[in-house]
């Protein structure tokens, strides 16, 4: 992909923010059989993601971020982070999104790399800032140039109080001490904020821009961070700062910088206001020019490295790392975090005893590329990388799996305030990174689920740390009531919608109390405000349901148990199959003695209704037989109504004339194949039983057809158990689950045919059974059939009953008369 084809096009789509490039750069792509595009930030990739997916379907589709990948077996897309792009895949059209980012200290080689030599083989495009046009005109000669205009106005409105700002502001700062003390000021003067800092997750980050897009909170008190990436309803951008540290010490921020965080205010056609607040001096003139106008100084140089590295020895890598820029305009970049830690383990005696060949040297460069996205490159870090480089490069050539564990297990916490939270977020970042290499882990693909479980848990208790902390909605104002003595204002209306202070807080379902849905951070605290009013209200209901008819309660298709619509109780195991237990669902309003009624009628309902579904059983089970006939009777209970014939042989040869009357009366029909209760043949009865059985054993019930072609033979499900056909009352024989009366049908007729010699399994034939002439061979094959193949055709015959092999002679000499094998003592076999 590095070698531009004579048609390929590259386009520089550039302008200000909100002009709608990266909505251009999707469809374009979209346009094309295959295509790429690289993204700055991971949520931007994982949200454009998301979009594709949506257009040309998941298997289309692949993300693919240092965190995170999504590959499925063929994509023709890939949507990624800029450093992760697949370069050696080549694709039709290829895009970069904010490639201004060339002259950032930390990332820009990277971006400008893509710049120089990432091409698509019919389209490249380039998005970004007018900024960087002069330098890109130099450097990449051949680019068409389209600008883009603003889709709204940017208008400065001078400096504000904090107190004065409108809603759908955002405050500004570059600092997490500065964001902390300026959101404790919003809270208590606008009622609450939401916060975001580059060190959040983009789970938490997102989950506190949810807050603000859902009008929980007016207000958004943010660093740099929100200036790329995040798309918002915001009016206006308030600086309440214009200074930031940039790794080497304090430096007022350029009028472009300023224009692009500004910029976040009006998107599409909404307009939007900039300006300062709090201690901040009201901005230059000069400066409010250039943001209105979008007229910003053009970018002079960008940061390089060079990619063409050698791996020949640990010097000689170090040596191509410090190659100077082959052009004017281009910088060395000389403090990229890889590069730092490189240094710091080339004077590792340990790992310089091993990088000495090119395996190893490249090896300890894979590890250098391990991020640390706590942003410090400690010593602690360095360290680190240094003991993921001896393990990879050790005999194992892995990283042993006891120490991953220890490693995460350290972070599987959620206690904590904010800055520790951020900081096990950013360890456990790192480790997501890592187990996205399965050559270096074992298992990588479970590593990778449970880093990632454990990020969501971190980033959910933070945003909820974070949330507790700077905002104070109706949860306040409840937990305020909640802790004196007052009484709560509440009421429950005939729709079982509760009110706690005229304020919507949930609905009763059944006993549970289920909070309102759009206040989920709340709902801890609406249960224990609904927990005032609903106690009496429970054990009122739960005296009601004690005195209900069976026609008031349901049992649905999965074993939950329901009373007037709501939800009250699930199946559980119990003694046997037609006696399952009921476990009663209900919160904790439900309590003891009330709990206990509630259980008995519900179990009460159970028998009832297990009775009324499969009455032949309980029919059966209740006839006036005794000896053989109620031992067969039981079996066939036990079994749900269905048996094979062989499994039952001794007991019907046993069973005398009036016994088999009494039973066939009873529903019983006596086949050669299988023993089975006729009236529970039926769809209704057949599903039934399998919910019984899924209750008995503890698993979710299988997915099974509509009630028509529940009447029909059923493929095996090779991950189910055969006792679950079993309990459907199917005998399974050739991969199918075939109903007993058609078995029987299918293997009288098979008889009869074998009479006559080798016979064609037909249509005919199949018919018998319901089933094709394609599953009726293996069918055959199951019911003892050999198949012949005679001129050409596929035939099928009985397989003659005789002695294969005769028993041992020491064991037919010492039979006792009468023993069959008596019979036997003289006879000489081959």
């Amino acid at each position: 992909m590095a070698t531009l084809r004579a048609a390929s096009r590259l386009v520089a789509i550039l302008g200000p923010t909100n002009t709608g490039k990266t909505h251009l750069a999707i469809e374009r792509m979209l346009d094309h059989r295959s295509g790429m595009i690289g993204f700055p930030l991971r949520l931007l990739a994982r949200e454009n993601y998301d979009r594709v997916v949506k257009l040309k379907g998941a298997r289309a589709v692949a993300l693919i971020t240092g965190e995170e990948k999504i590959l499925p077996p063929n994509p023709s897309y890939f949507v990624c982070t800029v450093e992760s792009m697949p370069l050696d895949r080549p694709v039709e059209f290829l895009a970069v999104d904010e490639i201004q980012l060339c002259a950032d200290r930390e990332r820009g080689h990277v971006f400008t790399a893509r710049l120089l030599h990432a091409r698509g083989l019919q389209e490249t495009m380039f998005l970004g800032a007018d900024t960087i046009r002069p330098l890109m005109r130099r450097l990449v000669p051949d680019a068409q140039h389209v600008s883009r205009p603003r889709f709204s106005t940017l208008s400065y409105t001078g400096h504000k109080k904090i107190t004065r700002l409108p809603p759908r502001s955002v405050v500004v700062a570059f600092s997490i001490a500065d964001v902390f003390s300026l959101a404790e000021i919003v809270r208590r003067q606008r009622g609450g904020t939401a916060v975001v800092l580059g060190a959040l997750s983009p789970r938490a980050r997102n989950a506190q821009v949810g807050m603000f897009q859902a009008g929980e909170v007016d207000y958004l008190v943010a660093t740099d961070a929100i200036g790329m990436g995040l798309n918002m309803e915001l009016n206006h951008v308030a600086f309440a700062r214009l200074a930031k540290f940039d790794g080497r010490g304090l430096r007022r921020l350029s009028a472009a910088e300023i224009g692009q965080i500004a910029g976040r205010a009006g998107r599409y056609m909404n307009d939007g206001t900039f300006g300062t607040t709090a201690d901040e001096r009201p901005l230059e003139a000069e400066i409010v020019s250039a943001v209105e106008d979008h007229k910003f100084e053009p970018l002079t140089r960008i940061q390089w490295r060079n990619s063409a590295l050698r791996f020949r020895s640990l010097g000689d890598l170090l040596n191509s790392l410090d190659e100077p820029p082959p052009t004017h305009g281009l910088i060395q970049t000389r403090d990229a975090d890889d590069h730092q830690v490189l240094r710091a383990l080339s004077r590792n005696d340990e790992v310089k005893a091993l990088a000495v060949n090119p395996a190893a040297v490249r090896l300890l460069w894979e590890v250098c590329q391990i991020p640390d996205f706590r942003k410090m490159m400690s010593d602690s870090h360095a360290r680190f990388l240094a003991q993921c480089f001896l393990h990879l490069a050790g005999p194992h050539e892995r990283l042993p799996t006891p120490w991953i564990a220890r490693q995460i297990a350290q972070l599987d916490r959620v206690d904590g305030d904010i800055d520790t939270l951020m900081a096990r977020i950013a360890h456990i970042r790192t480790w997501t990174y890592i187990t996205h290499r399965p050559d270096w882990v074992d298992n990588s693909t479970e590593w990778q689920e449970r880093a990632r479980g454990i990020e969501d848990r971190l980033s959910d208790a933070l945003h909820e740390t974070i949330t507790q902390r700077f905002v104070d909605r109706r949860s306040a104002f409840l937990v305020r009531r909640l802790a004196g003595d007052d009484e709560l204002l509440a009421s429950i209306n005939k729709n079982g919608e509760v009110l706690v202070e005229g304020s919507y807080v949930g609905r009763l379902d059944g006993f549970r109390f289920i909070p309102d849905a759009s206040d989920a951070d709340e709902s801890r605290m609406l249960a224990t405000a609904a927990n005032r009013v609903l106690r009496s209200d429970i054990a009122a209901r739960a005296r009601q349901l004690a005195a209900e008819p069976d026609d008031a309660f349901g049992l649905d298709p999965v074993g939950n148990l329901t009373w007037r619509g709501g939800l009250v109780g699930r199946l559980t195991a119990g003694d046997g199959p037609l006696a399952p237990r009921v476990e009663v669902v209900a919160g904790d309003f439900l309590e003891g003695a009330s709990r206990q009624h509630v259980r008995r009628r519900l179990q009460a309902f159970v028998k009832s209704e297990v009775e009324r579904r499969l009455r032949p059983l309980f029919v059966l089970r209740d006839l006036p037989i005794t000896g053989v006939a109620r031992g067969l009777a039981f079996q066939l209970v036990d079994a749900l109504g269905c048996l094979p014939s062989h499994a039952a042989a001794a007991q019907l040869r046993a069973l005398d004339r009036d016994s088999r009357r009494t039973l066939a009366r009873a529903g019983v029909r006596f086949g050669a194949e299988s023993l089975y209760v006729d009236p529970l043949l039926g769809p209704e009865p057949t599903r039934f039983r399998g919910l019984l059985w899924a209750v008995r054993h503890g698993r979710p019930m299988p997915p099974l057809p509509g009630m028509r072609a529940l009447g029909k033979a059923l493929a095996v499900d090779p991950a189910l158990p055969p006792s679950f056909y079993a309990a459907l009352g199917r005998r399974v024989v050739g991969g199918l689950a075939l109903r007993p009366d058609r078995l029987e049908r299918l293997a009288a007729a098979a008889r009869q045919r074998s009479r006559g010699g080798p016979f064609a399994a037909d249509a005919e034939l199949a018919a018998t059974a319901g089933i094709s002439e394609t599953d009726l061979r293996p069918v055959l094959t199951g019911l003892g059939y050999r198949r012949l193949a005679r001129d050409g055709r596929e035939l099928f015959v009985a397989r003659p009953r005789r002695v294969d092999r005769a028993p041992p002679r020491e064991t037919r000499r010492a039979a006792p008369e009468g023993h069959p094998f008596a019979k036997l003592k003289e006879l000489k076999f081959a």
